[in-house]
């Protein structure tokens, strides 16, 4: 993080901090991107800007976001891919350059699979840029070639981010190769949950949450539906053959930091309450259901 945005955060009149923040540079072409997912952005907020949302921010108390893009969670190792999130971050560092009180940015890494290319653009983004973290996607490529973020071949790019004690924003891949099953009811409505809860599992599962407890992970929207399915992990897992015990999966799950954007119902909070106090009685309870 810039040290602006450090001296920003440690302001105590800060009070209210936005971390789930969506900018949009102006050669995305937002319009044609959500017709891709069944998604509507109100139009008075398009082309946006660093004004819009500062108005918004103001309207809304917030005194602090830290701006983020959706990652590059589709395409190929290229040149251009990583020249895109290149782009992306310096576009979002000028931005906090100019406004280092009221904006932070999660850097935005190429493809996954680009390992070394991710590496460079985290290093650069953190040490050059200012960087609060990165953002990356629930998982990256489409149909049998698609890898969720806890792969293997990730290894690397968590490793450098444990040693950084870095912050992570997990947000739940758009697929856009799956239907969504009314108009009403868009990839970012009825997919993106459970992509991020699925995300969530296969790094409790396969260990890599514990492997690498330097990382601060942060769900994004509450985390999707890993609250209400993460005991079904727990019991269904362990009896596939995960090597961590019930206790240790639902320990894990706890560990991940959850955003509340699009969901802070009063029903949704008081059950994340209920959820992250609870004990080991779940599980007897679990086992008479």
């Amino acid at each position: 993080m810039s040290t602006s945005s450090r001296v920003a955060l440690l302001n105590p009149n800060i009070r209210h901090i936005d971390i789930h923040h969506h900018y949009f540079p102006p050669d995305l072409k937002k319009e044609n991107a959500n017709a891709n997912i069944g998604w509507k952005t109100p139009p008075e907020n398009l082309p946006w800007s660093p004004e819009i949302s500062l108005r918004a921010m103001d309207a809304m108390k917030i005194d602090f976001a830290i701006l983020s893009f959706p990652a590059l969670s589709s395409g190929c190792i290229s040149d251009e891919n990583r020249l895109t999130a290149r782009r992306r971050n310096e576009f979002a560092a000028k931005i906090c350059g100019t406004h280092p009180h009221r904006f932070g940015f999660f850097a935005t890494l190429p493809f996954l699979d680009d390992v070394e290319g991710c590496l460079e653009e985290l290093a650069y983004a953190l040490d050059e840029l200012g960087a609060s973290g990165v953002s990356v996607s629930s998982c990256y490529g489409e149909g049998a070639s698609a890898k969720y973020v806890g792969d293997e071949l990730y290894i690397p790019i968590w490793a450098e981010l444990h040693k950084r004690k870095a912050v992570v924003f997990l947000h739940g891949s758009q697929i856009t190769s799956m239907p969504y099953p009314h108009p009403f009811l868009g990839i970012p409505i009825t997919e993106v949950p459970n992509e991020t809860f699925k995300a969530a599992a296969y790094l409790v599962v396969t260990g890599r949450k514990r492997q690498f407890p330097s990382v601060k992970i942060i769900l994004a929207h509450l985390g999707g539906s890993t609250p209400f399915l993460s005991s079904r992990v727990a019991v269904l897992s362990h009896y596939m053959g995960c090597e961590l015990t019930p206790d240790e999966i639902m320990g894990d799950f706890k560990t991940f930091y959850y955003e509340t954007a699009l969901s802070t119902s009063e029903p949704n909070l008081a059950a994340m309450e209920r959820w992250l106090t609870l004990g080991g009685t779940w599980m007897k309870r679990s086992a008479k259901t």
